[in-house]
């Protein structure tokens, strides 16, 4: 029996994108800017984490993300605020990711949606559809075929890992995959978050760059791809449109380096320089260190803004002007 291949053209549409992608992620990449931005890097992952579940329907906002990423007490429903948990443990395991395995798939998706579906870590044994919203776009395969349609999809990808670009790969799994639909639920939290590690092989980068973001704003046209791919039996037209979001995203971490580094005035420059990671600091020892006699100034010009963009954390965030408080470079 001749191995599956998953149908699709590689279109002169493609080709270019796969090129200007290429370029865009190796300016990135040279530079280092983004590797060096350590706050960066986490704010683009809590942006993928919450685009992401998003895109499931998950109602809490960013900045209730961030808080519950951070450790404090968010109001919100009890699942949605596991599943924030659940996708931060996730990426935060990322890099022990190999894209090519079942196993590794199945425990990821044991890690994403710990304590909130049923069937976490095995394939569904129930028959889905895949949403948008409350809109079927189509019925996924019988449930008694998923474990072959895996071993098919995954054992196709082994094959032309070295054949097909990373950038086109990547696009087809998470097509087939959303096709497939084998889990129960967090299948597209799964397919973008493995859509990242195939690319984060090619790029590590890849790993900071918060796809998820373009996908939830253009949500409608995500889903419409998906629906014609189906129709069309091909997974060409999904290729393209996830080039083209990601082409653009590239285009959108660019202009944030840049203007994080204009925005990082020299105060805040001088008190990160001053600080090592993991060691906490009192106010006080870290004017010293900086030479500072007006605490006023202090405060507005290095900790305030510092604290407000997340490059420090205090270890006492509840009570920020207890005595006992300290500073930590993040």
């Amino acid at each position: 029996m001749e191995n599956y291949k998953p149908p699709f053209a590689i279109t002169n549409e493609i080709l270019s994108y796969v090129s200007s992608i290429s370029e865009k992620i190796g300016r990135i990449t040279a530079t280092g800017n983004l590797e060096s931005k350590l706050y960066l890097r986490k704010n683009n992952r809590i942006r993928s984490i919450h685009s992401s579940l998003k895109i499931e329907a998950n109602s809490l906002s960013l900045g209730q993300v961030r808080d519950v990423i951070n450790g404090k007490t968010v109001l919100g429903e009890q699942k949605e605020i596991q599943e924030v948990k659940n996708a931060y443990a996730a990426y935060e395991k990322f890099f022990e990711i190999n894209p090519y395995s079942i196993q590794d798939l199945k425990k990821f998706h044991g890690i994403m949606t710990k304590y909130v579906v049923k069937e976490s870590g095995d394939f569904r044994r129930g028959e889905e559809g895949v949403f948008n919203g409350d809109r079927c776009i189509f019925m996924a395969p019988p449930a008694r075929f998923v474990s072959q349609l895996m071993d098919d999809l995954f054992d196709w990808m082994k094959e032309a890992q070295d054949s097909i670009h990373p950038l086109i790969l990547s696009s087809v799994f998470h097509y087939e995959f959303v096709f497939i639909h084998p889990f129960s639920d967090g299948n597209g939290r799964m397919a973008r978050l493995w859509h990242t590690a195939i690319l984060s092989k090619w790029r590590p980068v890849f790993e900071y760059i918060p796809i998820e973001s373009r996908i939830e704003k253009f949500q409608n046209e995500y889903y419409d791809a998906i629906a014609k791919c189906h129709v069309d039996g091909a997974s060409t037209f999904f290729i393209e449109f996830m080039l083209s979001q990601i082409d653009k995203i590239l285009d959108d971490v660019s202009v944030q380096i840049s203007e994080d580094n204009e925005q990082l005035s020299e105060c805040i420059k001088r008190l990160l320089d001053a600080m090592e990671y993991n060691i906490p600091y009192t106010s006080k020892a870290l004017m010293e260190k900086l030479g500072l006699k007006s605490k006023e100034g202090f405060l507005r010009n290095y900790l305030r803004p510092a604290t407000y963009m997340n490059l420090i954390r205090m270890t006492i965030p509840d009570k920020p002007n207890s005595r006992n408080q300290r500073y930590i470079k993040v």
